[in-house]
């Protein structure tokens, strides 16, 4: 399940003293970038590389032909990754947007469609091919990525991505999947949204996790182990 739908519309709080910022692309501008790196902070920026989204700006460039069924996310339909053709340009201006907006990585969100009901034959290939192009993108504008979940495709795409961004697998007893990223020296970040500390924080110290538990509603709210 991911709450990051819900960074949509938030007033970006730049007072949180972290060191990574993890906020939407396409509702913050370079000033707030500016301002997050002027306070020593890093700042991804948050892309929803797997399902085509009816409130984006660019919502009419992508083809009827790549919206599949909905992801359970109002006005969010399921892509069809197969078309590599056709998305990969899409995904390279919203990529440009990150870049010329100063961010200095990305997070392409449902990166695992073949693992859901999307209306469209995925299989694990046909994502490992698309997720290694969304990678490719992101490093050819000098922008770090990030894998969101697809736990299952860890192995294989470790050496592709930079670190990892997860939801929940505490709550769902998946957390050791993410270990490749770990022996790598690369990051994960992790977030329970239901967890209490005292639930997720053992596992999390186990493991080497950077986590947090957030408000589901994705607001400034942060509670650390």
């Amino acid at each position: 399940t991911s709450g990051d739908r819900e960074l949509q519309d938030q007033v970006l709080d730049t007072s949180v003293d972290v060191p990574v910022y993890d906020i939407d692309g396409f509702e913050n501008d370079a000033a707030a970038v500016r301002t997050l790196h002027a306070a020593g902070r890093k700042v991804i920026c948050y892309v929803n590389a797997g399902a085509w989204e009816s409130f984006r700006p660019d919502a009419a460039a992508f083809p009827a032909s790549v919206r599949g069924g909905g992801d359970g996310w109002a006005g969010e339909r399921w892509l069809d990754i197969r078309r590599l053709d056709l998305l990969r340009p899409l995904m390279a201006a919203r990529f440009d947007m990150c870049r010329e907006k100063g961010f200095d990585a990305v997070e392409p969100d449902l990166l695992d469609g073949y693992a859901n009901t999307t209306g469209f034959p995925l299989t694990a290939r046909h994502q490992l091919a698309y997720n290694r192009m969304i990678a490719g993108l992101a490093h050819d504008r000098g922008l770090a990525v990030g894998l969101k979940n697809d736990l299952g495709q860890v192995p294989a795409l470790v050496t592709d991505f930079d670190f990892s961004v997860d939801e929940q697998c505490a709550q769902y007893e998946e957390c050791d999947a993410l270990t490749p990223f770990v022996t790598a020296g690369k990051a994960v970040f992790h977030a329970e949204y239901e967890l209490t500390p005292a639930q997720f924080c053992p596992v999390s110290r186990r493991l080497h996790l950077s986590s947090i538990g957030k408000h589901l509603a994705l607001d400034a709210w942060r509670t650390a182990c």
